[in-house]
């Protein structure tokens, strides 16, 4: 289970003294231990949901990276990268441009769409198939030039 795994990896940072590693991993646990904790949660955290909580973490802190840059401020812009980068070590490998058409053709298949009025039918199945494997903005772009 993910939780475990960046539990004991916490571990590993401290005595380490790696200061970065820490703190993202710590922000990992806390947002963990805030989605567990939710009512209807009962105390638990599915790898599946984690992955989706890590995905959005990923894009908040890139986004946020892309802010410090526009403001002429790098050096916090590579400390959120660096986080970033300790976020992307869970979750599932990122599909390259060619794969994601692979997998977005296979669904259009298999969801049968046939035009851009079929876009909200594949982003579902889409979006659950592909959670934390590739980007939401990604997959959007690529099924909108599939579908026209």
């Amino acid at each position: 289970m993910l939780f475990e795994q960046v539990s004991g990896d916490i571990v590993a940072a401290m005595k380490a003294k790696d200061k970065i590693r820490l703190m993202a991993l710590r922000n990992i646990k806390k947002y963990f231990i805030e989605a567990k904790t939710q009512p209807g949660a009962n105390d638990e955290l599915t790898d599946e949901n984690a992955i989706k909580i890590l995905a959005k973490m990923a894009k908040q802190g890139r986004d946020t990276a892309a802010l410090y840059v526009s403001q002429s401020r790098q050096d916090l812009a590579d400390e959120e990268l660096a986080q970033v980068a300790v976020i992307e070590e869970y979750l599932p490998k990122q599909l390259t441009a060619e794969e994601l058409k692979a997998e977005l053709t296979a669904i259009i298949a298999e969801v049968g769409a046939a035009s851009a009025k079929d876009m909200g039918r594949v982003m579902g199945v889409a979006s659950k198939k592909l959670a934390g494997k590739a980007e939401g903005r990604a997959i959007s772009a690529m099924v909108k030039e599939l579908l026209n």
